[in-house]
C-alpha cells in the first residue's frame, strides 16, 4: 500500500510540476494555430505528446508494482483530466477529448485491441473447450448483467432503462489477461482451473460482443421488443459465424497470394485491409465495428504466410498496438470527472456495481463440473473487467446513455476489479495447494 501511494504521489507531483510548462506550450500552440502561423496538425501532435507520455510513464510505474500497465494509463489519464480541479482551474486539458483527430485514433486503438484479442484466440481451442468452460461463461454473463441492472435501477431509478441496461451489460465483460499473467507467474497454466478460465474467457468475449450489439441496437432503435432482440442476436451470430466460415476459406488464399508478392510490408497491410473490411461490414449490418475487428483476428490467426522474411502478424501489429491502444485508455481516464463523485449517490453506485460485479463472477463456480477444480479460484479468475469493460463504457457514453457520473463510476469499478484480482487469485491458489498438501 505504501509503495502504491509512493508511486501515485510521484506521478501526481510530476504532472503538477510539468503543468505550467505544458499549459504554456499548449497556449502557444493554440495561439499559433489561430493566427495562421502553424500547421493545423500541431495541436494534435501536442495532444499526442501529452497522452503517450502519460500512458508510458503511468504504465511503467504500475508495471513496477506488478500491476497491469492499463491501470497506470487510466489513472494518469484521470490525473490529466482533473488537473483543472486539482489546480483550481489554472490548467485544463479538456480540449484533448474534443479533438476529433485524437478521438479517431482512440477508436482505431479499440479496433486494433479487439483485432489482437482475436489473433491471440484460436477457433479450434474454442471448439474444444469443455462443458465447464461453456457453463462458466454463460453464468458469468447472465448473473452479473441481471444483478447490475437491478442494483442500478434500485440506486438510481431516475437514470432510465437504457442506462440500467448498459450498466448491466458492462458487468458481463471479463479481462482474462491479468488472470493469465498471474497463473503463468505461479506456473499454474496447466491446472484444470486455468484451462476452464481461459476457455470460458474466449466464449465470454464472444457473448459480450453479442450483448454489446444487442444493447446498442436497443438504445439506438428505442425498442425493447422480443423481435428486435432476436433480430440483433441472429444478426450478430450470423455475422460472426458467416464471416469466420468465409474467412477460413479465403484466408489461406490471401496468405498464398501475399506470400508470392515482393513489395515490402504487404503482410501487415493485407492484415489491416482485412481488419478494415470486416469492421466496415459489421457496421453495415448494424453491429459495432469491434465485432468485425474481433472476427478478423480470429480468421487471420491460422493464416500461413510462407514469406519467411516477415514476422508473424501478431508481431507486426504489436508496434501499432503499443501506440494506438494507450490513446484510448488515457482518453477514457481524461473523461472521468472526479467532482462528480461529490454526489453520494455516485459513490454508492460505484461501490454497488463493484460489489455485484465481484459477486456475479463468483457465481461462475456453479458452472464448474470438472472434478478437483476449485470453484472459488475459477470465480476469482473471472472477476477482472479490464479493457472490455472500458470499451462498453466508452460506447455507452458515446451513445449518450451514460453521463459523466455513471461513466466515472464504471471506470472506478474497472480499476477496483482489476486491482483485487491478482492478490485474491494468489490467495485462492495457495489455499488449495495447502489443502492438497495436508491430505
Amino acid at each position: 500500500m505504501k509503495i502504491t501511494k509512493k508511486f501515485l504521489s510521484y506521478g501526481l507531483i510530476a504532472l503538477l510540476v510539468m503543468s505550467p510548462f505544458i499549459s504554456y506550450a499548449s497556449s502557444e500552440v493554440e495561439h499559433a494555430a489561430s493566427s495562421g502561423h502553424s500547421d493545423p496538425i500541431a495541436p494534435v501532435l501536442f495532444g499526442l505528446i501529452i497522452i503517450l507520455l502519460a500512458a508510458k510513464v503511468g504504465g511503467e510505474l504500475f508495471e513496477k508494482m506488478n500491476q497491469p500497465a492499463v491501470l497506470g494509463e487510466l489513472i494518469f489519464g484521470i490525473m490529466i483530466g482533473n488537473l483543472a480541479l486539482l489546480s483550481g482551474g489554472a490548467f485544463s486539458f479538456s480540449y484533448l477529448v474534443e479533438a476529433e483527430a485524437i478521438d479517431i485514433m482512440a477508436r482505431l486503438g479499440v479496433m486494433i485491441l479487439l483485432f489482437q484479442v482475436g489473433l491471440e484466440s484460436n477457433i479450434k481451442d474454442m471448439m474444444k473447450v469443455g462443458i465447464s468452460s461453456f457453463l462458466v461463461a454463460i453464468v458469468g454473463v447472465v448473473v452479473p448483467m441481471v444483478l447490475g441492472y437491478y442494483v442500478s435501477s434500485w440506486i438510481i431509478p431516475e437514470a432510465g432503462f437504457n442506462a440500467h441496461l448498459f450498466i448491466g451489460a458492462t458487468l458481463t465483460a471479463t479481462s482474462v489477461g491479468i488472470t493469465a499473467r498471474v497463473l503463468k507467474d505461479l506456473d499454474k497454466l496447466r491446472t484444470p482451473e486455468a484451462k476452464i478460465i481461459l476457455g470460458a474467457a474466449v466464449i465470454d468475449d464472444v457473448l459480450g460482443l453479442i450483448i454489446l450489439s444487442i444493447v446498442s441496437g436497443i438504445v439506438i432503435s428505442g425498442t425493447v421488443s422480443a423481435t428486435s432482440i432476436v433480430t440483433i442476436s441472429l444478426t450478430s451470430v450470423v455475422f460472426l459465424i458467416g464471416s469466420i466460415l468465409i474467412g477460413l476459406k479465403a484466408a489461406p488464399l490471401i496468405g498464398k497470394w501475399v506470400s508470392g508478392m515482393k513489395v515490402e510490408g504487404m503482410k501487415i497491410v493485407t492484415a489491416f485491409l482485412f481488419l478494415f473490411v470486416m469492421s466496415y461490414m459489421a457496421d453495415l449490418m448494424g453491429l459495432a465495428t469491434i465485432v468485425g475487428a474481433f472476427a478478423a483476428g480470429l480468421v487471420l490467426d491460422d493464416v500461413s504466410f510462407k514469406n519467411k522474411k516477415e514476422h508473424h502478424i501478431e508481431v507486426l501489429v504489436k508496434p501499432l498496438y503499443c501506440i494506438f491502444v494507450p490513446i484510448f485508455f488515457v482518453l477514457m481516464g481524461i473523461q472521468v470527472k472526479l467532482d462528480a463523485f461529490l454526489d453520494p449517490k455516485i459513490i454508492i453506485i460505484a461501490l454497488g456495481i463493484t460489489a455485484v460485479s465481484i459477486i456475479g463472477k463468483q457465481a461462475c463456480g456453479l458452472g464448474v463440473k470438472c472434478p478437483g477444480a476449485s470453484k472459488l479460484t475459477v470465480g476469482i479468475g473471472m472477476i477482472s473487467r479490464g479493457e472490455v469493460g472500458l470499451i462498453f463504457a466508452g460506447i455507452g457514453k458515446e451513445l449518450g446513455v451514460l453521463d459523466d457520473s455513471l461513466f466515472g463510476a464504471i471506470v472506478i469499478m474497472v480499476i477496483l476489479t482489476t486491482l483485487v484480482t491478482p492478490p485474491l487469485l494468489k490467495w485462492s491458489i495457495a489455499r488449495k495447494d495447502k489443502a492438497v498438501e495436508s491430505v
